[in-house]
């Protein structure tokens, strides 16, 4: 079993799915990762999904995503008993996260400088949207206000359409992976010094991360993209999108030796000897002609020959599928992306994400479910003390 980051504690202090994917990563490396939630509500999650049973039972499927092989504890930390049993569990952690945003964590008694003297050598790891210093730093946001933010809705769409947001909270979940990728390095660092290590993931960076190429050639050549809709990024003629007798095909046939590829795949090496097209510079000079030209070749037959075909060629193509087809693909149950587990919901199996690489030739997948809200609060706070008398309390005071 890959396990690297067994033996390690995490409390996970984060909600909705950029903190819970975070630490759902370390679940899968073996890591305990002890999620605290509010008492009687907990994570905003648990309410979401497209299974209202679910929703209604605390175990919404926007939770189920992220939440695997933790444990739950419920703990009320606007009161004082609340508060010293996280300090607590703080004490005994080697990584805390948090996703509140900027300046609420140290109205609450956990700041930083709070926590590194509870536990001296812990990786805290905070998660907001725009990060812990800068102008904006105070402001709430989420995916899609990110995505409207940082410039990727105006390459998305076309300039008939206007600026489009991407289809899936894909900056939400990339920031979890930022910060799970943060988090295991900060653990090498307190290793290699002994020092608490404060990491300050933010989702406005990521977002500008996934566009590095775009970036570096704005702020180096003065460079703005454009609305590329389904353009190839090369913006070669023979690269993009091509409609199909049935659907659109994708295609990369960038430099001279794809190109001559896809004319043998298409069965029209007779392109290469036009002159218009038989070398790259006069393909880039009469690019709207080759393009037109192969585009009444995709026109006379399906998505799916034209794949099969530049495949055999050595092109790298690919028919737009919906998610139902994709995942129906025998190669994805070969890489294994999401592992069932057995459930009593639903179609009697909950199918959650895998860790994203495969260990020793295999994939890494959860072996728990998402535990019920505050599941786990009395066997965890007993490790740490607490009597049976203190629950009891505690209970009655609804704290937890």
């Amino acid at each position: 079993m890959f396990k690297p980051l067994s033996g390690l504690r995490v409390v996970d202090l984060t909600q909705v799915l950029a903190g819970p994917y975070a630490a759902y990563q370390l679940a899968l490396m073996g890591a305990e990762v002890i999620k605290v939630e509010t008492p009687q509500t907990g994570d905003w999650g648990r309410v979401r999904g497209d299974l209202p049973e679910t929703n209604a039972l605390g175990m919404g499927l926007t939770y189920l995503t992220q939440n695997a092989n933790k444990k739950s504890v419920t703990l009320d930390l606007k009161t004082p008993e609340g508060l010293e049993a996280m300090k607590r569990l703080i004490a005994s952690a080697d990584v805390f996260i948090e996703n509140f945003r900027p300046g609420a964590i140290e109205r609450l008694g956990l700041s930083y400088d709070v926590v590194r003297q509870l536990k001296p050598g812990i990786v805290y790891c905070s998660i907001s949207a725009f990060g812990q210093d800068g102008a904006f730093r105070h402001r709430p946001a989420y995916d899609h206000v990110i995505q409207g933010m940082c410039g990727i809705m105006r390459t998305t769409g076309t300039e008939q359409t206007g600026p489009t947001k991407v289809g899936s909270p894909f900056i939400d979940y990339a920031t979890g992976l930022n910060a799970a990728f943060a988090i295991t390095a900060g653990l090498h660092e307190v290793k290699r010094t002994g020092e608490s290590v404060h990491l300050d993931v933010a989702m406005l960076d990521t977002s500008m991360l996934l566009m590095a190429s775009l970036m570096t050639s704005h702020l180096t050549a003065d460079w703005m993209p454009r609305p590329a809709g389904n353009e190839a990024w090369s913006l070669s003629p023979s690269s993009g999108a091509f409609e199909t007798s049935d659907g659109l095909l994708m295609i990369a046939a960038n430099n001279d030796k794809q190109f001559r590829a896809l004319c043998k795949g298409l069965d029209r090496e007779d392109i290469l000897t036009d002159p218009r097209w038989a070398d790259p510079a006069n393909r880039a000079k009469n690019a709207p002609a080759l393009r037109a030209e192969l585009v009444q070749v995709f026109l006379s037959d399906r998505a799916e020959h034209w794949e099969a075909q530049l495949d055999a060629a050595g092109v790298p193509a690919a028919r737009v599928r919906s998610l139902d087809e994709t995942l129906a693909e025998p190669h994805m149950r070969t890489r294994r992306i999401a592992a069932a587990l057995p459930w009593e919901h639903g179609k009697g199996a909950l199918h959650l994400p895998t860790l994203g690489f495969k260990a020793n030739g295999q994939a890494v997948a959860p072996t728990e479910l998402p535990p019920e809200l505050g599941r786990d609060t009395r066997d965890v706070l007993t490790s740490l003390g607490y009597s049976d008398g203190d629950l009891q309390a505690m209970e009655a005071a609804q704290v937890i």
